[in-house]
């Protein structure tokens, strides 16, 4: 009859296999260690260190007063505002707002102060027979009629 084999295997150490892990690591990451010592010398040579080493001391003050700027009004709002301001710049075509960028660089773009006489009433009014004005004015006119609208219909910005 076949007996049973034995099978004793000697107990596991972790902590064993750990260091002999940890002393084949300066061997196989020699580069990367070298590396990470040369960035840490850096940051202790700007104090950054000792930057991060108070504010993890202070980290309960500093998250105290980060909440505390986060819950004021105005934090909303300009939160609020911001998205408004994505969403807006989003549905503009992108073309329109190079138009109005290239009109912008074109009338104020320069380094110095732009010296703009006031036109007189004659030349003013010959202004008028350029359809680039008139396309222009119109633009600005359909946007005062929505904005308008758009105060009509919220009422709170009167």
């Amino acid at each position: 009859m076949a007996r049973p084999i034995s099978l004793e295997l000697a107990p596991r150490d972790p902590r064993l296999e750990l260091r002999k892990r940890l002393d084949e690591a300066p061997i196989e990451h020699a580069e990367a260690l070298l590396d990470s010592w040369e960035l840490l010398q850096q940051l202790h040579d700007r104090g950054i260190l000792e930057l991060l080493r108070g504010a993890l001391g202070a980290s309960d003050k500093m998250v105290e007063a980060a909440v505390d700027v986060a819950k004021s009004d105005e934090s909303v709002r300009a939160l609020r505002n911001a998205l408004i301001l994505g969403k807006m710049m989003g549905d503009i075509n992108p073309e329109v707002l190079q138009c109005i960028a290239t009109a912008t660089t074109d009338t104020l773009g320069c380094y110095q102060k732009p010296i703009i006489e006031p036109p007189g009433l004659f030349s003013l009014l010959s202004q008028f027979r350029h359809k680039e004005l008139r396309r222009s004015i119109a633009l600005i006119n359909r946007f005062l009629e929505s904005l308008g609208n758009q105060i009509k219909l919220k009422g709170s910005c009167d």
